[in-house]
């Protein structure tokens, strides 16, 4: 029998199809979503929706800053109007690295899911813990290995690939 996916790993197999895109022009394969939940008319109802997507885009762009969770970021503020994005969770699919974990800090976010860590360069845990500092004005709630697997799995074969293309 087939389990229902929660609201987490929803979120997560949108911020993998982002990673996808990733994949597919030859970027190091890491999506995000940023979803902000609001109420219904009215209502006592919540309903999360997607304000914002992104996905690496470092070697197309040329731009150090070009990665996934500061596309979603920009994207986000703009579509809200404003730099805070309190009452917002961001789905990754690659713990955050120092800039992504210091840009999640200063835009206020509320929540960080997280698929995959990054043992050798993630700051939310692995090398340091940016968003739970508790000596920053804000910390984030963090949630660690949602679809960890299917996330770690997609970068796995991303870098086998990319091994076996620069032997040739």
């Amino acid at each position: 029998m087939r389990r229902t996916l929660t609201e987490d790993e929803n979120f997560m197999k949108k911020a993998l199809f982002e990673a996808r895109k990733a994949y597919k022009i030859g970027e190091t394969p890491i999506g995000c979503v940023i979803v902000r939940t609001h109420l219904y008319d009215g209502t006592e109802l919540e309903i999360p929706e997607i304000i914002a997507r992104g996905y690496n885009k470092r070697n197309t762009e040329k731009s150090t800053l070009a990665h996934a969770e500061i596309s979603a970021i920009r994207k986000a503020a703009k579509k809200l109007g404003d730099w805070r994005l309190e009452g917002c969770t961001i789905y990754v699919t690659l713990e955050p690295c120092q800039m992504c974990a210091g840009a999640l800090v200063q835009s206020r976010i509320d929540r960080v899911v997280i698929g995959a860590m990054n043992r050798k360069a993630g700051c939310a845990g692995s090398v340091l813990n940016l968003l739970e500092e508790p000596r920053f004005n804000h910390q984030a709630i963090v949630e660690r290995g949602v679809l960890e697997s299917e996330c770690s799995g997609l970068m796995k074969r991303f870098f086998a690939e990319l091994r076996e293309k620069n032997k040739g």
